[in-house]
Formats: structure tokens, C-alpha cells, sequence
């Protein structure tokens, strides 16, 4: 989940963003960059999302789910041991939807059903003791292309580079699904350093200034595990993703980017 190839050396502003809060639960908008705990992976990081949260609220808090380290968006916390188990279960069920939105290379598909088992890929030291030759597992990430955009930049043997802003809903767990289910389609997330296009990469770092991972946990949707409504959290953009979006062409407000019924 944290990988080393993945850091980010991106500040995250101080106090955190609390997109929801009741007397059980709690959400932030974990910056893009800052890990969501300790890790002996990165022994010289000195944030973490979770102790973060921790000092800021005043008591301890327990996360629900994971989030990539330079993925950014909703990230969200139980406020109690016995809220946590309570969560955990309705969650291992299904009890969660999560909507991520990627920008990346080329014009993806309309819409697409992406059905393909993962290998689980495991940390040279973190999973040392790990079973090495575990079978694929099943993963599913369903994607829809809400925008596309072309520039009349030439770039290794192409005229132009293309660009889609797609949503995906992963509808499985799996290590880096979204970023290896792109990249599965030949349309790989940008400033991907694992499962990316490096040249890409590179262009889009020199051309936007942008060197963040563009995948964004945009909505968290869950039925409450003690009232039975349902939730949904929202983590806004923000703007340097919209500046590069207004490059691109597209809306640069944050209701332009709101999720509808998949």
C-alpha cells in the first residue's frame, strides 16, 4: 500500500480537512503524499494521517480502509474499538462504495467492465515471511470516461498527447486495482511510478508542474452501521487539479466533477 517508489514529498496542510464527523465515525481529505500510518517501509517519515488526526481531535482513532500514500480523498476513521468491529463487519460484507476519479493516458473506453484476477504483490521486507506463490485473486473495477482531451504537443512518435478523466468504482480490494486495471487497458494513470508511462510521466511533470499521482478518492458511500442511513462523503478536488483540468479544457468547478448514479 505505501510504497517507497510511491513518496511523495508534498506538505500536507495543517489542520487536516474533516469531511464528516458524528459520534461514531470520522472522515478526512488525506493529502495526496502523506501516509495513513506508521511504517517501517519509511522510517525517516515524521506525519502520518492517523496520529495526525489523533492530536488534532484529542482521542485515537482506527481507519476502516486503505488508501494509497500519493492517493488523495476520502479517508475514513472509526472513533472506537467497538465502532471499528461494527464497521468492519457491514464493510467485509460489501457495506462500502467507493468512487475513485483517475486521470489518464489516451481515450478510454466509453464504459467498460474491467474483470481481471490480480497477483497479490508483495514488499520485499514488509511481506518477507508472506506465502510467495499465492493464486491470483479476483479483482473488478468498473470505469466510465467522463471527459477526454487532446493537445497538439508531439511526444515520442505521436502528434499529440490525449488525456481521459475516468471514474472508476472497484467493486474488489485488491493492491493498486485501480492503477494495474488501467494500466491492464493500455491506459495507464499519470505520474504512476509503479504502473505508469515514465515518458508520459515526465512530460506531464515538465508541461502542468505536477508531479502527484492523479487518482483522487472522490466518494465513500456506506449504510451506518448503528443508524442505518446512508452515508455518503465527498472530498473535494481541489484546485491544482482543477487548474490542470482547466488546461485540459474542462469545467473548473467542483460540482462539474459530483458522482451520479453508476
Amino acid at each position: 500500500m505505501n510504497d517507497l517508489t510511491d513518496s511523495v514529498n508534498v506538505a500536507p496542510v495543517k489542520p487536516l480537512d474533516i469531511l464528516y464527523r458524528d459520534e461514531h465515525y470520522i472522515a478526512i481529505n488525506k493529502p495526496s503524499g502523506l501516509l495513513v500510518h506508521r511504517s517501517f517501509l519509511d522510517k525517516h517519515e515524521t506525519q502520518f494521517a492517523m496520529q495526525m488526526l489523533r492530536d488534532q481531535i484529542g482521542q485515537h482513532v482506527y481507519p476502516l480502509h486503505r488508501l494509497d500514500r500519493p492517493t488523495s480523498g476520502v479517508l475514513l476513521f472509526a472513533l472506537s474499538s467497538a465502532a471499528a468491529n461494527r464497521a468492519g463487519q457491514l464493510f467485509s460484507e460489501g457495506g462500502m462504495r467507493k468512487r475513485y476519479l483517475a486521470l489518464v493516458r489516451g481515450f478510454a473506453p466509453e464504459q467498460q467492465c474491467i474483470d481481471r484476477p490480480l497477483k497479490e504483490k508483495l514488499d520485499k521486507i514488509a511481506d518477507k515471511y508472506a506465502q510467495q506463490d499465492k493464486p491470483a485473486q479476483s479483482a473488478r473495477t468498473d470505469i466510465r470516461c467522463l471527459l477526454q482531451a487532446s493537445l497538439p504537443i508531439a511526444l515520442g512518435k505521436f502528434p499529440s498527447v490525449r488525456y481521459s478523466l475516468v471514474e472508476c468504482w472497484p467493486k474488489t480490494g485488491r493492491k493498486h486495482q485501480i492503477r494495474r486495471h488501467m494500466k491492464g487497458i493500455n491506459h495507464p494513470l499519470i505520474n504512476d511510478v509503479n504502473h505508469g508511462d515514465n515518458t508520459q510521466n515526465h512530460f506531464f511533470a515538465e508541461h502542468f508542474e505536477v508531479s502527484r499521482l492523479m487518482l483522487f478518492a472522490t466518494d465513500v458511500y456506506f449504510g451506518h452501521p448503528y443508524s442505518e442511513q446512508l452515508i455518503h462523503i465527498n472530498a473535494p478536488l481541489g484546485e491544482h487539479a482543477l487548474a490542470v483540468f482547466e488546461r485540459l479544457g474542462w469545467p473548473v468547478c467542483e460540482q462539474a466533477y459530483y458522482a451520479k448514479e453508476f
